[in-house]
């Protein structure tokens, strides 16, 4: 652990530990499978992280209003709002929304394609082990990469 000066990539020292494990982040789960939620919570508080639960993405849009989240964990299939469809409002709405990373997390057969369409490289599909889960989010808290929607800059959407 560093104790002053500033962390590689200029940070602050505080926010650099040795693992990227340390580092805490706030998390919002967006899924409306209570089932699939509530491991994921108690996976990611376990671990020291700030965990907020919206059960569609209407509701999930609300909690990003409230508070922005470091990251958004979603599903793709929900009702009243799919995660496709938070995704891009979190986009055209602006204001910073657009800059949260997103782990796209589903079941649906073409997963791949979704999270392209969504912009996003972070993705898992059900059913996932917890060392791919740590994985992937750790790798969102090193890149931290905001999704890229297909066609925002003239690519084509399918």
């Amino acid at each position: 652990m560093q104790l002053g000066g500033r962390a590689p990539g200029g940070r602050p020292s505080g926010y650099y530990f040795c693992s990227m494990a340390f580092l805490m982040a706030n998390i919002l789960v967006v899924d409306d499978d209570h089932s699939v939620a509530s491991p994921l919570i108690m996976y990611f508080e376990f671990r020291g992280h700030k965990v907020r639960y919206a059960d569609n993405g209407e509701s999930g849009l609300r909690a990003v209003a409230k508070s922005f989240p470091d990251v958004i964990v979603l599903d793709v299939e929900m009702p009243q709002l799919t995660g496709p469809e938070m995704a891009y409002r979190l986009l055209v709405e602006d204001s910073g929304r657009e800059k949260i990373p997103i782990i796209l997390l589903s079941g649906v057969a073409d997963l791949s394609t979704v999270a392209k369409k969504v912009g996003t490289p972070y993705l898992l599909a059900k059913p996932y082990s917890l060392d791919d889960l740590e994985a992937v989010f750790e790798k969102v808290l090193r890149e931290r990469i905001p999704p890229r929607p297909a066609g925002i800059l003239g690519e084509a959407v399918q």
